[in-house]
């Protein structure tokens, strides 16, 4: 993880923008009768400082990391990925079924080589490490085997990112698919979502001081204020005491931790530490006692596929938020 969020961090991408030669929704996606043009195609989206036209949607999609298949997966896109890569964690109950019929190319990620066996015609990347030059999958040398590729807007931000920018991910990842319609149809349904759990928030007084720990020992591994995860934090009523980090995820002092006085300590659940491992390490670091979140033992817990830029973070919102009541 700490390799690829620094990957991420130190990306120097422009921002993602995006146009489109049409205005309008498409439908199924399908090609339709021979010699026919998709619906909304050609379809041209600027993504991380990177200019793609599509003709047509894509076939033969691989997915590297949790949160770019789970995006796929969710817009009803099971038959168009041909391989997948990278889990975080567990994937939702509502994709496993179709997740277990994809076939995985690598535990992490795939060889060039092997990446090319799976005979892609489009490669979506979750991290910038997706797409890592020094292993040869840079975005430039699969453009020159004719492949083109996405990377999620977090892998590239210059500023911090928010609900919005899940939302423009969904939706562009819909159009590149010829999906809009599913896509808008999350994206309704998500802020839907967000804004039963602000209501019921809202309720509760004075925000709660969250200090996010990922991992680390001799320094703190946490959420800075540049990644979706501090939007989430924000949403659920709280606030992220890291949030003056300029980055998705840093380090950070264990005497910053003291200093700041978080009264919730949210753990990030994945790897091969677990919670349980993860509690006892702060509980008994005695530089912690004072803590008020040491002290009242209070923690709250999210899977690291619910605070990275996915379909799954207006969901965590309200996990967050129930947590913390």
């Amino acid at each position: 993880m700490r390799t690829r969020v620094l990957l991420v961090a130190a990306a120097t991408l422009l921002p993602l923008t995006a146009c489109s030669s049409s205005e309008s929704g498409s439908g199924s996606g399908s090609d339709g009768k021979p010699g026919s043009r998709a619906a909304g195609f050609p379809y041209t989206v600027t993504n991380c400082g990177e200019k793609t036209t599509y003709e047509a949607p894509p076939k033969r999609a691989v997915t590297m990391n949790q949160h770019a298949t789970e995006i796929l997966l969710e817009l009803g896109l099971k038959d168009r990925i041909t391989g997948t890569a990278y889990l975080d964690d567990k994937v939702l109950p509502t994709y496993e079924k179709a997740y277990r019929s994809t076939p995985v190319l690598a535990k992490e990620y795939p060889s060039y080589e092997k990446l090319l066996a799976a005979n892609p015609d489009f490669v979506y990347g979750g991290y910038a490490s997706a797409f890592a030059a020094g292993d040869g999958r840079s975005r430039d040398a699969l453009a020159k085997s004719g492949i083109k590729t996405r990377l999620n807007i977090e892998g590239c931000a210059k500023k911090p990112v928010t609900m919005d920018d899940v939302y423009q991910e969904v939706r562009e990842a819909g159009a590149t698919f010829g999906v809009r319609d599913r896509a808008e149809k999350w994206v309704r349904g998500a802020k839907a979502e967000l804004a039963a759990t602000a209501k019921k928030s809202a309720k509760r007084g004075k925000a709660p001081a969250v200090f996010v720990y990922d991992s680390g020992d001799k320094t703190a591994f946490t959420a800075g204020g540049r990644g979706i995860g501090n939007d989430i934090i924000e949403r659920a009523g709280a606030r992220n005491v890291m949030s003056d980090l300029d980055k998705s995820f840093g380090d950070a002092s264990w005497e910053t931790v003291v200093d700041r006085r978080p009264d919730v300590i949210l753990i990030y659940d994945y790897g091969a530490s677990t919670v349980a491992q993860k509690k006892k390490r702060l509980l008994d670091d005695p530089a912690l006692k004072d803590v008020p979140a040491i002290k009242n033992k209070r923690f709250a817990v999210l899977p690291l596929s619910d605070v990275v830029l996915g379909v799954r973070a207006p969901g965590a919102v309200g996990k967050l938020a129930e947590q913390l009541r």
